[in-house]
C-alpha cells in the first residue's frame, strides 16, 4: 500500500462517506467565543453570506468552498483502548447527534473517597475569574500581580556586597536539602590556616568540605584557580594558562556552548553558515564562527584593541548520583566563595550515571549560572576594546544590569505557550529566551513568573515594547487604566542573574468558583468540603491531560508506543467534530482533495502537531511516504505528552480498581510506598542503575505507614509493581493494548517507558470555602489581580440572590490537578463536553445583564475549543518528566 494512502481520503476512503441533514445535527455550542485573539469563535459550520451552509469543493472548481445540502459525520471508529474492556467499558460516549466525546470513565477516572456525602452539582470555569490561579514560588510564596507601572531602572541591580543567585539546578532541588547545604557551611574556624592573594582568602578549613564531592586533586586545583582570581593568566607559548595546574583528566574536552543570546535576531531567521573566526591587525576581523550549539561567534581582534582572553579554567568533579548531594555541593561553593565561582551540572559520558559539577569563576556582572557568560556561549564578540568592548560581556562591569529580567506573567484565557509566544513578538525575540517554571491552565487567570534572556534590552524597553508603547500605539495611560491586549498582562519587573527552569516551584494556588450550586443544604457542601480536607482526594491525572477532542492524547500515544506511525499520524490529522470550523476544514482540504497548501492556510498556528506535519510533506514537495520523519517533526515535548498520557491512563485505570477493591482509608499488603527506613543508596557505578528505595508492604508494615504514603507507579521498564492482582492487573492492561509489560524499550528512544511513581492521593493545604449568592452569571465573583490594579470594582454579593455558589481556596502541589480536587466535593463528570453542557443549560443563564453597569470588563462564558493541539510545554507530561528524572 501506498503510503501516502493513510492520509488522504480521496485515495484510501479511511472516513466512511456517511452522511445526514444539516438539519439533523444540533449545534449545541454555537455561543460566543472571547478568544481575544482569534478572529471567530463560534463552533458552526462556515456559512456564504446569506447563512446558507457550505462545505469543500471537490469538482475542481476555483472555489474552496460550495452550498453544503449534507454534513459529513467524523470517523471516530477504535479510539478507545483494548484494556477498556477491563473495566467493562464497551462502548463510547455519544452525543445527542451521535458524535463521540471523551468522558472521565473512558481515561480510567470512576472513583472518589466521599462517598458518604451526596452528589453536588455545580458548574466548573464559568468566567474566567471563576478560576484563579497564582504560583507558589521555591519559598512557598504565592506569586501575585503586584505593579504593572513603569520600572525601577535599578531593580534588580545587586550591589557587590550581595551574594550570586542560585544556580538554576539547585533551585530546582527540595528546599529541605537547601537547608542541610546551609548548615553545612557555616564561618570558618578561625584556627584554620589561610592563604590570602590580592584580598582573596583560602582556609584550609574549606576542604573537609570540599572532600565528599572533589578528589583532593580537584581540590588543588580550585585553590589554584581561585587564588589567581578572576582574570586568566597571560597563556604560555603552549597555549596553557601560565602558572595553572592542568585540567582534570575527566574534564579535558571542553563543555557544550549554551544557546547564544539572539535578542536581535528574528524569530524565523536562519543560524549563520559556519565560518572561521580570525583576527587582524589592526582591521575588523572576521564574524567568528557559531558556537557548537547555536551561539554567534564574536568578531575578531577588533579594530586596534585586543581582544578578551577567554577564561578556560575550571574543574570538574567525578559524577554525583545524588540529587540531594548535588544540591549541597553547588550550596557549599556559593557559601565557600560568596558567589564568586559559579557551578552548573555537565553531562557525564555514555555508561556513567549522575551528573559532574563544572566550576569556573563566574563573569563579571553575571550569575553565579555559566549560561550567563558570552565566552561559553559563543556569543557575539566585541569588535575591540577601541570599538567599545566585548559585546558578547556587556555586562563585564559591576554597574551594569544582570543577564535576566524576570516579571510577572498574568493570561487570561491563553496556554502559557501562547503567551510567551505573543510576548515574544512584541520583544522581538525566540521563544526559547523565556523560560517558566511550569505551565498552567488556559481557561481561567494565571499567574507566573517568568524569566527572560534580555540581551541588549533594558528593563525599561522591556516594559514599554510588551505592553505595545512603541509607535505610539499605546499611551502610559492607557497601560494603566485598560487591561492587557490579548490576555497578557505582565508586571514587578526586576533583573536578576539567572533564569527560571521547570519545576522551580512548589506548586500552584487556586481561588475557585463553583457556580449554581445545588444540594439538598448547605450542611451537605460543608461536609464535602470538610471531607476533602481531612481525607484528600484521589491524585488522579485529570481530563486536560488527554485533551478535549473525540481522539484523546492517550491513543495517540499508544499509537507511538506499538510503532504504527501511519496510525499516529491519521489521529492526528482526522478531523473531528467541535473544533473550529477553519481548522476542520484544513484538515479535510489535505485528506480529502489533497490541497496542501489549502490546509496550511486554513489550520491555525497553535495547531502545533498537525502544521508540523503538513509542513514537513510541504517541504517533501506534496509527498507523504516518510510518515516517522514527519512525526519527528512535531516538538519533542509534545510527542513525549501522547506517551506520558497514555501512561497517566493505565495508572488512572488501576488506582481506580485498587480504591474500588480495597477503598482508600488504609494502606493493604502489596501496596508501595518509599521506603522510608532504607538507608540512602550507594553511589551509583558506572553503567548501572540504582532505582529509588521502594518497599512492597507487608502485614508488619501496616502500622509504620497511612495511605498517603501508598504510591502507584507509571508503567515502565524501572518500575516496581504492586504485590498480588493489582501487578497482574497493570501487565493484563499492557498485554490487551499490544505491549509487552516485560519489554517497554523502544526502538526509538523517546517512546522507551522507564517509569516513575505518583502518590495515590493528594491532601491539599490552607483549604477554605465559603458559600455566596448571585443572580447575574455575569457579574464576577472573584476578581484578578490586575483588575484590582486598574481599580475595577467587584460588584458586592446578594445575600437574597436566586443562586448559590462556592468560593474555595487551595494550595495544591505541582503534580495534582484541581479539577480532582473540584470533583472529590462535587462527584460531578468533569469532562468538557458536560461542563459545557451544565453551561449552556444552566438556570442563571436567563438572569444574564441583569446586573446592569455593575459589571466592568465583563467576559462572556466561553465553550472551550476543542480538537486541535496546543503546543503545551504541558505541565503535568514536564512533571512527568521530572519524576521519571528523577527516579
Amino acid at each position: 500500500m501506498d503510503d501516502v494512502t493513510p492520509f488522504r481520503r480521496h485515495e484510501m476512503n479511511s472516513f466512511p462517506s456517511m452522511e445526514v441533514d444539516s438539519a439533523d445535527l444540533k449545534h449545541g455550542n454555537d455561543r460566543a467565543h472571547d478568544d481575544l485573539e482569534e478572529p471567530s469563535s463560534k463552533r458552526i459550520k462556515l456559512t456564504k453570506e446569506d447563512g446558507t451552509p457550505v462545505t469543500e469543493s471537490n469538482d475542481g472548481n476555483d472555489s474552496k468552498f460550495q452550498p453544503a445540502e449534507k454534513t459529513p459525520l467524523y470517523d471516530t471508529s477504535g479510539l478507545l483502548p483494548s484494556s477498556l474492556s477491563l473495566l467493562g467499558i464497551t462502548s463510547p460516549g455519544v452525543t445527542e447527534d451521535g458524535q463521540r466525546f471523551t468522558r472521565e470513565i473512558d481515561v480510567g477516572i470512576s472513583e472518589y473517597i466521599g462517598k458518604d456525602v451526596p452528589s453536588i452539582s455545580g458548574i466548573i470555569k464559568q468566567r474566567f475569574t471563576d478560576f484563579l490561579v497564582f504560583e507558589v514560588d521555591l519559598n512557598g510564596e504565592v506569586v501575585r500581580l503586584k505593579d504593572i507601572g513603569k520600572p525601577n531602572p535599578a531593580a534588580g541591580i545587586p550591589s557587590k556586597a550581595q551574594p550570586e543567585a542560585i544556580p538554576s539546578e539547585v533551585a530546582n532541588e527540595d528546599p529541605e536539602s537547601q537547608k542541610v547545604a546551609e548548615s553545612s557551611t557555616e564561618t570558618h574556624p578561625e584556627s584554620a590556616s589561610t592563604t590570602e592573594v590580592e584580598g582573596r582568602q583560602w582556609s584550609d578549613s574549606f576542604i573537609p568540605k570540599l572532600s565528599p564531592y572533589l578528589s583532593p586533586t580537584c581540590i588543588e586545583q580550585l585553590k589554584a584557580i581561585f587564588l589567581e582570581g578572576p582574570e586568566p593568566p597571560v597563556a604560555s607559548d603552549s597555549g596553557l594558562p601560565a602558572g595553572s595546574a592542568p585540567a582534570d583528566k575527566e574534564g579535558d574536552e571542553p563543555a557544550p556552548d549554551a544557546p547564544a543570546d539572539e535578542a536581535e535576531m528574528p524569530m524565523d531567521s536562519e543560524p549563520a553558515k559556519e565560518v572561521e573566526a580570525s583576527t587582524s591587525r589592526g582591521g575588523r576581523g572576521k564574524r567568528g564562527g557559531r558556537g557548537k550549539d547555536r551561539g554567534r561567534g564574536g568578531r575578531g581582534g577588533g579594530r586596534g584593541g585586543k581582544s578578551q582572553r577567554e577564561d578556560n579554567r575550571k574543574v570538574i568533579s567525578e559524577p554525583i548520583t545524588s540529587k540531594e548531594s548535588r544540591t549541597q555541593f553547588h550550596q557549599v561553593i556559593r557559601e565557600l566563595f560568596a558567589g564568586k565561582l559559579e557551578t552548573r551540572a555537565e553531562d557525564v559520558k555514555e555508561g556513567e550515571e549522575g551528573s559532574r559539577i563544572l566550576i569556573k569563576w563566574a563573569p563579571k556582572g553575571g550569575a553565579g549560572n555559566s549560561r550567563a557568560s558570552g565566552s561559553d556561549r559563543g556569543g557575539r564578540g566585541g569588535r575591540g576594546r577601541s570599538r567599545g568592548g566585548d559585546r558578547s560581556n556587556r555586562n563585564a562591569t559591576d554597574d551594569k544590569p544582570p543577564p535576566w529580567i524576570h516579571f510577572t506573567l498574568q493570561k487570561t484565557n491563553r496556554d502559557t505557550q501562547d503567551a510567551l509566544a505573543h510576548i515574544s513578538r512584541l520583544l522581538r525575540i525566540a521563544v526559547k529566551d523565556l523560560a517558566v517554571a511550569g505551565t498552567k491552565d488556559k481557561r481561567g487567570v494565571t499567574t507566573q513568573r517568568v524569566s527572560l534572556k534580555r540581551g541588549p534590552k533594558t528593563i525599561e524597553e522591556v516594559w514599554q515594547f510588551v505592553n505595545a508603547q512603541y509607535a505610539g500605539r499605546r499611551t502610559v495611560e492607557q497601560v494603566m487604566s485598560e487591561r492587557g491586549e490579548r490576555g497578557v498582562r505582565v508586571g514587578d519587573m526586576t533583573y536578576a542573574r539567572s533564569s527560571l527552569d521547570l519545576g522551580m516551584l512548589k506548586g500552584n494556588a487556586f481561588v475557585i468558583t463553583l457556580r449554581n450550586i445545588k444540594a439538598d443544604s448547605e450542611d451537605t457542601i460543608n461536609r464535602a468540603m470538610q471531607s476533602m480536607k481531612d481525607n484528600g482526594f484521589i491524585n488522579y491525572y485529570g481530563m486536560q491531560r488527554f485533551g478535549t477532542s473525540s481522539i484523546p492524547t492517550h491513543t495517540i500515544g499508544l499509537a507511538l508506543l506499538k510503532s504504527d506511525w501511519a496510525q499516529a499520524i491519521s489521529l492526528l490529522l482526522r478531523p473531528r467534530p467541535g473544533e473550529y470550523s477553519e481548522a476542520e476544514a484544513g484538515r479535510r482540504a489535505w485528506l480529502e482533495r489533497g490541497d496542501l497548501q489549502a490546509a496550511l492556510e486554513l489550520i491555525p498556528r497553535r495547531a502545533v502537531a498537525e502544521r508540523s506535519i503538513l509542513e514537513f510533506f510541504d517541504r517533501q514537495g506534496g509527498e507523504a511516504q516518510n510518515i516517522m520523519g514527519a512525526l519527528n517533526t512535531i516538538p519533542r515535548n509534545l510527542r513525549l505528552m501522547y506517551v506520558h498520557a497514555y501512561q497517566s491512563y493505565v495508572w488512572n485505570a488501576i488506582v481506580s480498581e485498587r480504591i474500588r477493591l480495597h477503598g482508600a482509608s488504609k494502606p493493604i499488603v502489596g501496596d508501595l510506598v518509599y521506603d522510608k527506613n532504607a538507608p540512602a543508596p550507594p553511589p551509583k557505578k558506572k553503567g548501572k542503575y540504582v532505582p529509588p528505595n521502594i518497599k512492597v508492604l507487608k502485614e508488619e508494615d501496616l502500622k509504620d505507614y497511612t495511605i498517603f504514603d501508598v504510591i502507584m507507579p507509571l508503567p515502565g521498564r524501572d518500575v516496581a509493581y504492586p504485590g498480588g492482582e493489582l501487578g497482574e492487573r497493570y501487565k493484563e492492561f499492557l498485554r490487551l493494548d499490544g505491549l509487552d509489560p516485560d519489554n517497554l524499550v523502544h526502538t526509538h528512544r523517546d517512546y522507551s517507558l522507564l517509569g516513575s511513581y505518583r502518590h495515590m492521593l493528594h491532601l491539599p493545604t490552607h483549604l477554605s470555602w465559603s458559600i455566596i449568592r448571585y443572580t447575574d452569571p455575569d457579574i464576577a465573583l472573584a476578581q484578578s489581580d490586575e483588575d484590582q490594579l486598574l481599580g475595577f470594582t467587584l460588584p458586592p454579593t446578594e445575600p437574597d440572590g436566586k443562586f448559590m455558589a462556592l468560593k474555595m481556596e487551595l494550595q495544591l502541589g505541582t503534580a495534582a490537578y484541581a479539577t480532582m480536587a473540584i470533583r472529590e466535593v462535587t462527584k460531578t463528570e468533569t469532562s468538557s463536553y458536560h461542563q459545557t453542557n451544565l453551561t449552556l443549560t444552566s438556570e442563571d443563564q436567563k438572569f444574564k445583564g441583569v446586573g446592569g453597569e455593575a459589571v466592568e470588563g465583563a467576559e462572556d462564558p466561553e465553550v472551550e475549543e476543542v480538537g486541535v493541539t496546543t503546543e503545551l510545554a504541558m505541565e503535568e507530561a514536564v512533571e512527568n518528566e521530572i519524576e521519571m528524572a528523577e527516579a
